[in-house]
Formats: structure tokens, sequence, C-alpha cells
């Protein structure tokens, strides 16, 4: 068995270099793309993240706004004031809140104030109005992007999601629950031996080295969506001795491999949100 390393940066280069034209014929029509990244901790994670983004925006021509509050000064007043206002703002495109928030207990009420056409990264809580819902979660259509552009078929599959945030977790399994897979939500007291009964793992809980290398069985696929900060490293949920592994079928990178097409899906909403304008 060859393991497949499921690398997002090959498929996000072509993503990006048809952006880069799109944006040239939205600005021929006189629509200028814009996105503003709302955040209000200067965490080394948190401003890369957002660096990342600026980069790719002026890689293929977007406008991109780093509005940061300090949640020391007020900051959840202040960003729920400022969405209000770019919410009214015509050339806003789209906006996302850089997660996590200091002010954990506020993130909810700030992402639910940005208007559906706006929420480019498909977070706000939609439930009973879903008719409302203009973008799925960036991250999740990541992950699609992903394991599709790798031919890796999910029908078949047993599928097991371990975490259920609201950035990855909570819509893939909305996402994944309306194709019909099969899968498995484990979480916090779930028994996590039993994930070696499963096909596919996706996990996404910011709990470095969580899953253990008895946890998985030999031709398993692993999407590793989580990151933490340890000793300023960016890691994952998975453990470095299944990264070492070769009988799995497929694994995703310790660099490269969800984030770069979660910011190719962002791009790809703000760039359609603009267009719908």
């Amino acid at each position: 068995m060859t393991k497949k390393i499921l690398d997002g940066r090959e498929l996000s280069g072509f993503i990006k270099e048809r952006q880069a034209h799109r944006v040239k014929a939205l600005r021929s029509q006189k629509k200028f793309p814009k996105l503003v990244i709302l955040r209000d901790s200067n965490n080394p994670v948190i401003t890369k993240y957002v660096e990342l983004k600026k980069q790719y925006g002026n890689d293929i021509g977007v406008e991109v706004v780093d509005a940061f509050y300090p949640a020391e000064e007020n900051g959840a007043i202040a960003l729920e004031n400022a969405i209000e206002n770019f919410n009214a703002d015509e050339t806003v495109s789209g906006m996302i809140v850089q997660l996590p928030l200091v002010d954990k207990d506020a993130t909810e009420k700030i992402v639910d104030k940005i208007a559906a056409k706006k929420d480019v990264d498909g977070l706000a809580n939609y439930d009973g109005r879903e008719n409302e819902r203009v973008f799925n979660s960036a991250t999740a259509t990541a992950i699609n992007w992903l394991l599709a552009g790798h031919d890796i078929e999910l029908a078949d599959k047993k599928i097991a999601i371990v975490g259920r945030g609201k950035l990855v977790g909570a819509p893939l399994i909305r996402m994944w629950t309306n194709s019909g897979f099969s899968l498995e939500v484990f979480h916090r007291g779930s028994d996590f031996s039993k994930l070696k009964d499963f096909d596919v793992i996706v996990t996404a809980t910011g709990n470095p080295h969580l899953i253990s290398n008895e946890m998985i069985k030999p031709g398993t696929i692993i999407v590793d969506a989580g990151t933490a900060s340890e000793g300023g490293h960016l890691v994952g949920d998975i453990s470095d001795e299944i990264r070492a592994r070769e009988d799995l079928a497929a694994i995703t990178p310790k660099i490269g491999g969800v984030g770069p097409l979660t910011v190719s899906v962002l791009f790809e909403d703000v760039l359609k949100a603009c267009d719908d304008a």
C-alpha cells in the first residue's frame, strides 16, 4: 500500500490562478471584491492566518482589510458595531471573524450579526431559517474539495468526525449528513478506541496529539483539520507516530493540507458575493 499525502497546496494553486483571472473580469465590470477580517487578538496563530489571507488576496487582486478590535478595549462591542457598519457598506463583499475570539462567550452573537450575503465563512447560525444560508462553511467545503481532488469517494466509507465545533465539526456533520454519508461523531467523553472501526477519520478539536497510534487501523484515510499552538508551532490532533506510519491509505501533511484550500474556498465565496451584489 502506498500512502497518499492529501496536500492541498497544489490544488489551491490551480484555484488561485483561475480566481486571479476572475478578479480581472469582475474589475472590468466595475466590481471590486473586498474582504474584511475581524479579530480581537494578536495571538501568533491568529496573526499568521490573517497574514496568509492578506497575501492570498494580494496575489489575486482582492482587497483585504484587517479590522482589529482588542479584547481588552471592549472588543466584543466594537466588533458588533463594526459588523453593522460593514453590513451596510456596499464596498464590502464579505466578512469573516477570525476565530477563536478572546471573548469566546460572545463568538456566536458576533458571528451571527454578519449579513447572510456577506457571511463568506458560512459560520452564522441559520437554525430554523436555512433558506437564508448563502455560503457553506469554508473549512468543511475545503475538506470536500481536498478529498474529491485526490479521488477519494465517501459514499462507501464508514466516517468518523472528531469534534463538533462551530468552525469545522458542526458544519461538516450537517453537510455530510445531508449528503447521506454514514458517519459517527466523537467528542469529549466518547470512546476513542472505537475509531479503529472507521475508514475515514476527520479530526478538528485543537487538542495536540489527541489521536494516538492504537486508535487507527491500517488503510485509514485521515484528515487532520485541528490547529493549536505548541511551543510557537502549529500542531494538529494527530500524533507524530501515526504520521510516520506507511500502512495508511491517505493522510494530510502537517502543513498544507486543509488550510490552503480553506483560504481558496473563502475567496471563492468573496468573488461570488461580489458578483452577486
